[in-house]
């Protein structure tokens, strides 16, 4: 029976050690992430870190480094959190600020022995949007927004962290520069590799809460 993952707790960093197979090479890894606003991090099933800022902190922009152990193949399966105040996607309610939100994450895996990037955040990236709001833009400004503005939600799928989950029929991402995401506080304490974009779904404003997948060959 597969293993049921580790639920991450938004307002805390939570780091687990990586499950490997027998007799297998485990090197250790270092991820840098930086994502508008919050993220968990598995590998292979098991959650191996998470952003250490709260997404209830106003602008909770920050960059993380997590350090893994794990062998080649692996698996990295992330979830990433536009902020939302509740489910009808705007944040700042009932202020002048009101307003839907924008996301956009980047992430690089490097081999900590070699200083090699072994993997980084592009368009082979599959996501699955499981909140998504509001539906219908033209409710931005309401003074009801918990009534005007509706929502689609739906369940993460069983096992959806382990390495033998089928994702094909997953959208890849999309790339987008960093004008597009608005980049801000911690994204330039990283030095990028090239090939790593900035990546979300076909919608930066409506969708709120993204499943991810990758796999790492060797």
């Amino acid at each position: 029976m597969a293993s049921t993952p580790v639920l991450p707790d938004e307002t805390s960093s939570t780091i687990a050690p990586t499950s490997t197979k027998e007799n297998e090479k485990i090197l250790s890894f270092r991820a840098d992430v930086w994502a508008d606003n919050w993220f968990s991090l598995y590998i292979n099933g098991e959650l191996v870190g998470q952003d250490s800022v709260s997404i209830t902190t106003e602008r909770s922009f920050n960059s993380e480094q997590i350090s893994f152990s794990a062998s080649y193949p692996f698996t990295i399966a992330m979830v990433t959190k536009d902020f939302k105040q509740n489910d009808s996607g705007l944040e700042y309610i009932g202020t002048d600020r009101q307003q839907m939100g924008d996301g956009g994450f980047i992430a690089q895996f490097t081999d900590s022995a070699t200083g090699k990037v072994v993997a980084y955040t592009n368009s082979s990236w599959r996501g699955l949007v499981v909140h998504q709001a509001p539906l219908d833009v033209s409710c931005e400004k309401s003074q009801s927004p918990d009534t005007d503005c509706t929502s689609q939600i739906v369940a993460e799928p069983a096992d959806w962290t382990q390495p033998a989950f089928n994702d094909s029929s997953w959208p890849t991402a999309n790339q987008y520069s960093k004008e597009q995401v608005g980049v801000k506080d911690g994204y330039n304490d990283i030095t990028w590799s090239t090939q790593a974009e900035l990546i979300w779904t076909s919608d930066l404003k409506i969708d709120n809460t993204i499943l991810w997948r990758y796999t790492v060959a060797m």
